[in-house]
């Protein structure tokens, strides 16, 4: 068996497919990604302080992180509309400045349900989209900011079970 064999979205004919779930067990299923901004110090700063002229920009990020997780199958074609019964958003500041003096927002994204198949896609998207809200609220001020390192972390439930980055079996 090679890798493509591995590659349950696409059929024996090589076409696109969304894999049938029905007969999979339903389980409760987590999955944690994260990913990080880098700004200037100036603009966090002003997020900090709260003095853009959009808003509260982390609690903005907040909600489309949400929003974004419970609108994953609209976005990525071959993923299932689950009923997710959780989505956490965590933010931290990163104030160790990188090779170019930028210091930046971690962004953490828990999703949970209970169904036949994982929420690694939503937790993902929820992360991305929580970034890309802040760049939108923060570029008219700093349009060089970086978004980078977005990942899984970990998933848990399912047949697979568990996995987490940077831990073997």
């Amino acid at each position: 068996m090679n890798e493509a064999d591995d590659l349950t979205h696409f059929s024996v004919e090589g076409r696109a497919r969304m894999v049938d779930v029905s007969e999979k067990a339903v389980t409760r299923r987590v999955a944690v990604a994260s990913g990080a901004i880098r700004m200037l110090p100036a603009t966090l700063a002003r997020i900090r302080a709260g003095t853009l002229a959009k808003g509260n920009v982390l609690a903005v990020a907040d909600v489309a992180a949400v929003m974004a997780a419970k609108r994953t199958p609209e976005t990525i074609p071959m993923c299932h509309a689950l009923p997710l019964s959780g989505v956490e958003v965590a933010f931290t500041e990163i104030t160790a400045p990188d090779d170019e003096g930028c210091v930046g927002i971690g962004a953490t994204a828990s999703v949970s349900c209970a169904g036949p198949t994982g929420v690694e896609m939503e937790a993902l998207c929820a992360v991305s989209a929580a970034l890309l809200t802040i760049y939108d609220m923060c570029k008219a001020i700093d349009r060089g900011m970086r978004i980078e390192a977005v990942q899984l972390e970990e998933k848990r439930g399912g047949k697979s079970g568990a996995w987490r980055r940077g831990k073997t079996a």
